[in-house]
């Protein structure tokens, strides 16, 4: 069943406020400092959108987390049946593929391993390490590849207590606007 924007809206309302794996911010605000660092970098409604929605698979889980239990807990699938049909592949695809993109950046860029927090860190070792360079070939080949390591990045950052991005209602008419790119797309 997909979610309506409203939904979306109300599932961050009423389970937003739970801690964002182990980092000193929620997931409400984790999604909107994402979403506005894409925003500032001049990202697409869509790749902004992608930004926001990213962790909606934490959301939708009923239980805790499962990295505390030491299981990759998948979230970057868990939200893609709910927001297939409503969003365009340019939100689904930068999610879908966006843990991918943290081992692609460990095994490509020498110095990000270290600079990820020690919950991503915890996170990056349940989700199979950094790729091989086979595997970073093939996920860089991929439609959509450079905007999941984009998102990836603005990930990483997203995690101040202190940032002040807007809120929540300033970026509904950036979800409109990118669902509305995907009714525009032909059905596959």
């Amino acid at each position: 069943m997909a979610l309506k924007v409203e939904e979306i809206t109300t599932l961050f309302q009423t389970r937003g406020a739970a801690q964002y794996g182990g980092e000193a911010i929620n997931q409400l605000q984790h999604a909107l400092q994402c979403a506005h660092l894409a925003e500032r970098s001049g990202a697409s409604p869509e790749l902004v959108a992608a930004a926001l929605l990213h962790d909606l698979g934490h959301l939708l889980a009923q239980r805790e987390p499962a990295k505390d239990a030491g299981v990759d807990d998948l979230h970057q699938f868990l939200a893609l049946p709910f927001l297939r049909g409503v969003f365009p592949d340019a939100v689904l695809e930068p999610i879908r593929m966006h843990v991918d993109a943290k081992r692609y950046l460990c095994r490509v860029d020498s110095q990000y391993q270290a600079s990820l927090s020690p919950a991503s860190q915890r996170s990056l070792a349940l989700q199979g390490g950094p790729f091989s360079g086979e595997d970073a070939a093939i996920f860089m080949a991929q439609a959509f590849a450079a905007d999941a390591v984009a998102l990836r990045r603005w990930d990483d950052q997203a995690k101040d207590p202190a940032a002040t991005p807007p809120d929540w209602a300033h970026y509904i008419g950036v979800l409109e606007l990118a669902a509305s790119v995907g009714l525009a797309e032909p059905v596959r």
